[in-house]
């Protein structure tokens, strides 16, 4: 005889447990089930131990989804705010570092502890450590077999993430179990990973452990942050974040002088008709840097003889520097994972699946992606939000 719930929920990470915490404090009868020893696995290894736990400038414009207006209705009951209250009922300290993102003043483990508070209070039941061998579905109710044990309920959540970062027990679990029940993929692919670089561009892994202030663009989309050049490639915040919209085969382009003015090395030449252009490079950016860069412009010479022609294409190039990346680091390096379990067949407003009553899907297993700095978790908590309303 299979113990019985009013909602079984699947996957204890950021997600998972706020949603089971929220159903259990509306009175719901809840089961959540993890494969690992210990909930929260990916919270305490995310923002350096410090979990950035949301970000103030989330807007459904920093995510990514084949549907762009799908996680507008979660995004808007569900704010950064709502979660900020959270965190300070609980007397978890915080600070703004750039860009609007939170983090823990302490420690990640503070934010697994509130969670863990809050599905306490509401009542789940925590099953640890527990493979899932079986999801069976019939006569509206939904059959989950671990290990020895069966249990059922009415609903069922998925919310076992997506396979970024496998050595923490990451999988593809939650699409193998949405194409079971007839629910569309969207061809998962890493994101907010590093890019890796070859042919012509070998050259710059010599540089591995200098970073710059740049601009990196890719088609309309640019972030202005730090790249940092790594032995197989390119890495950093600002590359991490044009990683989810690069594509295979494209270029992405590099503005190693964002804060320079068109005509900047022109201005110069009447200035210090002497200065060489590694020279002005060195004032501007890290020594080896500058020093490959130069070279590859191979500009020689006082910039006082150098025809305006030449040093106006310089400009140009160390404006929009072309890389042809020939790949990432993979999921194994991948922050979070762009695609996923389709938002077509799921309800905008509780993340019901449209055609299997009672399935829902949240966080990262949905095919939405937020950008780098806390977009990702207030998309965990929103989406968690809205299937709790309806469990």
């Amino acid at each position: 005889m299979a113990d019985t719930y009013d909602a079984i929920v699947l996957g204890a990470g950021a997600a998972g447990m706020f949603c089971a915490a929220l159903a259990g404090q509306r009175g719901r009868r809840v089961l959540l089930i993890e494969r690992a020893e210990a909930p929260g696995k990916k919270i305490l290894i995310s923002g350096g131990g410090r979990c950035n736990f949301t970000n103030i400038h989330t807007a459904p414009d920093r995510y990514l989804s084949a549907n762009p207006h799908f996680a507008k209705s979660a995004l808007s009951r569900y704010t950064a705010q709502d979660f900020i209250d959270l965190v300070e009922r609980h007397g978890i300290a915080w600070h703004e570092k750039t860009l609007g993102q939170l983090f823990c003043d302490g420690s990640a483990k503070q934010i697994v502890a509130m969670l863990r508070d809050e599905a306490a209070k509401g009542g789940v039941e925590l099953a640890l450590g527990q493979d899932i061998a079986d999801v069976g579905h019939a006569d509206g109710r939904f059959r989950v077999t671990t290990g020895d044990r069966a249990v059922d309920a009415p609903a069922i959540v998925i919310a076992t993430g997506g396979p970024s970062i496998p050595k923490m027990g990451a999988t593809g679990f939650a699409y193998d179990l949405a194409r079971q029940f007839g629910l569309k993929v969207v061809e998962p692919r890493p994101a907010l990973v590093p890019l890796t670089l070859g042919g012509d561009d070998v050259l710059f892994r010599e540089l591995s452990g200098v970073a710059a202030d740049v601009e990196a663009r890719c088609d309309k989309t640019a972030f202005r942050e730090a790249a940092l050049f790594t032995h197989r490639g390119l890495s950093g915040p600002a590359i991490l974040q044009i990683s989810s919209y690069w594509r295979h085969g494209e270029e992405i382009g590099i503005d190693f002088l964002p804060e320079r003015e068109q005509g900047w090395l022109s201005e110069a030449k009447r200035s210090h008709p002497s200065g060489t252009v590694r020279g002005l490079l060195r004032d501007a950016l890290p020594d080896r840097l500058a020093t490959t860069l130069a070279e590859r412009l191979d500009v020689d010479g006082d910039i006082g003889n150098l025809p305006d022609k030449i040093l106006s294409a310089a400009e140009a190039r160390l404006a929009d520097w072309r890389f042809r990346p020939n790949g990432t680091e993979g999921f194994a390096k991948a922050e979070v994972t762009i695609g996923g379990i389709s938002t077509a067949e799921l309800s905008s407003k509780t993340m019901e699946a449209k055609r299997v009553p009672g399935l829902y899907a949240i966080g990262e297993a949905v095919d939405v992606t937020g950008w780098l700095g806390g977009y990702n978790f207030q998309w965990a908590w929103a989406s968690g939000w809205a299937a709790a309303q309806a469990l």
